[in-house]
């Protein structure tokens, strides 16, 4: 499904220019080389961004090659500041500065931020920089409207368990939610929930996450409970339920591109307007995220730890008993660096991504520049909102066609789905014929949709 990563193009900011040639691919059965040894959540080989947040430690050269990943932090997000929110081009692994990591254009309004999507873009992402190894994440959310619009709160894995709520801009009654282990495509796996208005009108949105199970939440009732002990799987011996540490994702994407898979495009309910009333008044289509809370799983034995610095894998099996909470750092000193590496590239100026023009640093592009929201200063403040009626502009533009060696999810043909048993016969890979509430929706919003 993945076949080729984020074009930056003019859109998702920070890129001045894209490499000529594709990034490697990777999957189960074909690792990263060891030039460009991390497979990123896009399923593509690099260095730099490429071995943090979403890196595939099964996929990558070796199970090193990722960087630890920053252990769970009790924290509340109040959304109303873009103070600590990078690019992924500006970000080299260290939490301590940096709450959020994404692409896309991001706004403040009226103490909110906004997930925007320009006219043909590909919406926008943002992921936590720490990762929830179990626990509660509770966000406000207005979700978007319109065709083809699909809004997304998610848990997403390094490894590719992912447990979801996802909204259609053409059903605002309903919230769907999902949970996949390892990128396996079951869809009997999503269930429906009730909700009122959920454009127009807040309402709480909560995961909670044990070793044990998975319970949804709408403005603090249960609306779905799922049991691990539900989901034994005999031919594999495992359970097929989210297990491993997880970053929060928040993102708006446009189900209905009419390069989708059709069945992606009817889930998502039909193809999108590019010239709608939304898009008229306001530039784009979004997307309203108030408060975010996260509580990380509190016990003194693992699985769901968080007494060290970082996780790392232990063996390419990556279920929760080959999890380590470690000491291990997180941080780059340049993007030339890997997780074998980590101080490679450390006298080049400001770790500078300019550095890497001959191999892939950052998903989508080589060089980079400031990363910032059209419409956001320096300081985080934002000029633009719903009521502005201004055009934020930019968006990345979709490519009119598919071709083998691009991620335009499939042109049509039909998922690669795990057999009748759940076992992962895509190479842990998801297809996208039918994501439904898929964590890969946010791949799909903002992975290669096209190259320019």
């Amino acid at each position: 499904m993945l076949r080729s990563l984020l074009p930056l193009g003019v859109a998702l900011l920070g890129a001045t220019s894209v490499l000529a040639v594709d990034p490697p691919s990777c999957s189960l059965d074909k690792k990263c080389p060891e030039e460009a040894p991390c497979c990123s959540q896009y399923n593509q080989c690099g260095v730099g961004a490429f071995c943090l947040g979403g890196c595939d430690p099964r996929m990558s050269f070796s199970i090193d090659s990722c960087v630890p990943a920053p252990v769970c932090k009790d924290k509340t997000y109040k959304m109303d500041s873009l103070d600590r929110y990078k690019h992924i081009s500006e970000y080299l692994g260290d939490s301590s500065k940096v709450d959020w990591v994404g692409q896309g254009e991001p706004l403040l309004y009226n103490g909110h931020t906004l997930l925007t999507m320009p006219p043909k873009s590909v919406g926008t992402v943002l992921a936590t920089t720490t990762y929830m190894w179990y626990g509660n994440v509770k966000a406000r959310i207005k979700s978007s409207r319109g065709a083809g619009v699909v809004t997304a709160f998610i848990l997403f894995g390094d490894v590719k368990d992912e447990i979801d709520f996802e909204w259609v801009g053409v059903d605002l009654n309903t919230v769907q939610t999902n949970y996949y282990f390892q990128g396996i495509t079951n869809y009997g796996n999503t269930g429906n929930l009730t909700v009122d208005d959920s454009y127009n009108k807040f309402h709480d949105y909560e995961i909670q996450w044990t070793p044990d199970e998975i319970r949804w939440l709408v403005d603090g009732k249960v609306g779905r409970v799922k049991k691990r002990s539900e989901t034994w799987n005999a031919k594999t011996q495992q359970w097929n339920f989210p297990q491993t540490p997880s970053r929060v994702q928040i993102s708006i994407w446009p189900g209905g591109l009419e390069t989708n898979a059709k069945g992606t495009i009817d889930w998502a309910g039909g193809k999108i307007d590019w010239n709608s009333d939304e898009i008229k008044k306001y530039g784009y289509y979004f997307a309203t995220f108030g408060e975010i809370k996260v509580e990380c799983w509190k016990t003194d034995k693992a699985p769901g730890t968080n007494k060290g610095v970082s996780y790392y894998y232990n063996d390419i099996r990556a279920t929760n008993d080959t999890v380590v909470d470690s000491n291990k750092p997180t941080i780059l000193k340049s993007f030339l660096g890997t997780g074998t590496n980590m101080n490679k590239g450390e006298t080049t100026q400001s770790g500078s991504a300019s550095q890497t023009s001959a191999i892939h640093a950052i998903p989508g592009g080589g060089v980079v520049g400031s990363g910032n929201a059209p419409g956001v200063n320096n300081g985080g403040s934002s000029s633009g909102g719903p009521d502005s009626g201004s055009n934020s502009g930019g968006g990345a533009v979709a490519n009119p066609g598919c071709s083998s060696d691009s991620f335009v999810q499939n042109c049509g043909q039909a998922a690669t789905d795990g057999d009748s048993n759940g076992n992962n016969s895509n190479n842990g890979v998801r297809g996208a014929e039918r994501l439904g509430a898929s964590a890969f929706a946010v791949i799909i919003g903002i992975a290669g949709l096209l190259f320019l």
